[in-house]
């Protein structure tokens, strides 16, 4: 496996405990302020690295062979 490979699917990874954490920790029923806060924080990682894994895979078609 590159390590092109490597990242992607680390970022890959990333993004779908991110996503699931925040759906936990806003699903949650008995939740506080902070798990929200968490919750909401880590929708907007896996949001943010969605699109990093986006522009780096754009980003190494042209460069990484």
């Amino acid at each position: 496996m590159s390590l092109k490979h490597f990242h992607l699917l680390f970022i890959l990874l990333s993004v779908i405990f991110s996503l699931l954490f925040g759906a936990w920790a806003l699903l949650a029923r008995e939740q506080t302020q902070e798990i929200r806060g968490l919750g909401v924080f880590s929708v907007a990682m896996g949001v943010g690295l969605l699109a990093y894994g986006v522009y780096f895979l754009r980003k190494s078609r042209r460069i990484i062979t």
